[in-house]
């Protein structure tokens, strides 16, 4: 039976239409293990932990094997393409400044994700005298409080000391800039560092980055940003913003692959010259003499200058096959566009159910008063302990989301790839699990 908010979905899908969903691999039930007999596709709504496979990506690698295969170690330099394995990288840089509001030479892609936030704290988290304290958020990514807690000891430091942490009001789910921003003026002489999710990864929450960096520095406070949640999901500008640092991975909204190679932003005015200690490598020295091997490090001006080693050539061209679609698809402002439109429409589908803050129900825990305030995910608590139990349902049923410790389930539309229609039975698959719970 047709209701009202399928016609909303195909009204929504005609005005906003799905983007490059044929560019992707979308799972079926059966390439998924759940009905071998069943090729329907499933409704995907993960793309916050594990973005889905761009089609062109096998192609890319598949190329850069077979100049393996037939150049050998020549294809550093004589490569089938234009570009060989020891330029690989420099093509994505565009792109990926692009992105994240920067400019070209503040941009690498390098690494992982963590591997890039402690490379950029020994850089950045410089403690002197009073000026100890790194200031962060209690419930971030335990890899982020295993980084900000080991830098304190190689410093020297008891991290009992060292470690500030935020956390939301009583009774509250998400931060207030207000509070953040108090909390810096408070600790304004003890402060080395502020370092903070762009989105955190927990409640979805869009952390005002440009607001809480302008009023750090205005104590001359180091800022970083943990952009795992945050880019190719919203608009950033980090050059503007005036970051110090940030860091990401390129495996959630940038598509590019399980554990696929990191990026990194370093503001311009920390870039130049040898003034920065940092760890270092010969892929960060001078290119023109990189290969005399002289024993003088003359790191590129810039963030390349942070690179260490050479990058691995198939994560580098699975990112740049992604971040091609995002170029394709008319940058990420068009993709908030649409992907405000997915997420309001969960939004007001999910606060029709009759679970809705009811009990053994749910709520959205992710701030939605403001389209500032969160990106393509939504947060639901669930008020029961059988959270395993609703996620095998929901999985069962051809839903893929995200569970995450104690009682939370993430929804996350991506508008390179997912439907108004798939959201509508994204919800219409919670709707139908709930109601088997209630009766049993």
């Amino acid at each position: 039976m047709r209701t009202e908010q399928m016609d909303e979905a195909a009204q929504l899908e005609s005005k906003f239409p799905v983007l490059l969903r044929e560019k992707f691999h979308i799972p079926t039930f059966a390439s998924m293990g759940i009905d071998p007999h069943n090729d329907n596709e499933l409704t995907y709504l993960c793309g916050n932990s594990l973005g889905l496979m761009p089609r062109e990506t096998k192609e890319a690698i598949n190329r850069e094997l077979d100049a393996w295969a037939f150049r050998g170690v020549e294809g550093h330099f004589n490569h089938p393409s234009a570009i060989g394995w020891v330029d690989i990288d420099l093509p994505v840089v565009p792109l990926l400044a692009s992105l994240v509001g920067a400019k070209e030479s503040e941009v690498a892609i390098m690494n992982s994700l963590t591997a890039n936030l402690n490379a950029l704290l020994v850089a950045f988290y410089r403690p002197k005298g009073k000026k100890t304290q790194i200031l962060f958020e209690r419930g971030s990514f335990p890899s982020d409080y295993y980084a900000f807690h080991e830098q304190s000891r190689l410093q020297g430091l008891n991290p009992q000391d060292t470690l500030l942490q935020l956390e939301p009001r009583p009774n509250e789910y998400h931060l207030r800039t207000e509070d953040i921003l108090k909390a810096i003026y408070d600790h304004r002489d003890t402060l080395a560092l502020v370092c903070l999710p762009g989105i955190q990864y927990y409640t979805g929450q869009w952390l005002n980055i440009g607001e809480i960096t302008k009023h750090a520095h205005r104590y001359g406070i180091t800022v970083g940003w943990d952009l795992a949640h945050a880019v190719g999901n919203v608009p950033l500008k980090l050059h503007d913003w005036g970051v110090d640092f940030a860091c990401w991975c390129s495996y959630k909204y940038l598509n590019s692959g399980p554990g696929a190679m990191g990026g990194a932003f370093v503001h311009e005015t920390h870039s130049t010259g040898t003034s920065m200690p940092r760890l270092a490598g010969w892929w960060g020295n001078n290119r023109q003499r990189r290969f005399a091997m002289l024993e003088n490090f003359e790191p590129i001006a810039g963030a390349l200058g942070f690179r260490q080693s050479n990058p691995s050539v198939l994560d580098v061209v699975s990112v740049h096959t992604s971040l091609q679609l995002f170029q394709k698809a008319g940058g990420i402002e068009i993709l908030r566009e649409r992907s405000l439109q997915l997420t309001g429409f969960l939004q007001r589908l999910l606060q029709s159910s009759k679970f809705y803050a009811k009990p053994c129900g749910f709520v959205i825990i992710t701030p939605t008063c403001d389209v500032d305030d969160h990106g393509a995910q939504l947060s639901l608590l669930f008020d029961t302990t059988d959270i395993d139990k609703i996620s095998q349902s929901i999985r069962a049923k051809g839903l893929i989301a995200d569970e995450r410790r104690p009682n939370v389930i993430r929804l996350a539309p991506a508008p390179l790839y997912n439907t108004f229609q798939e959201v509508y039975k994204a919800f219409e698959i919670l709707q139908g699990t709930l109601t088997d719970f209630a009766a049993d």
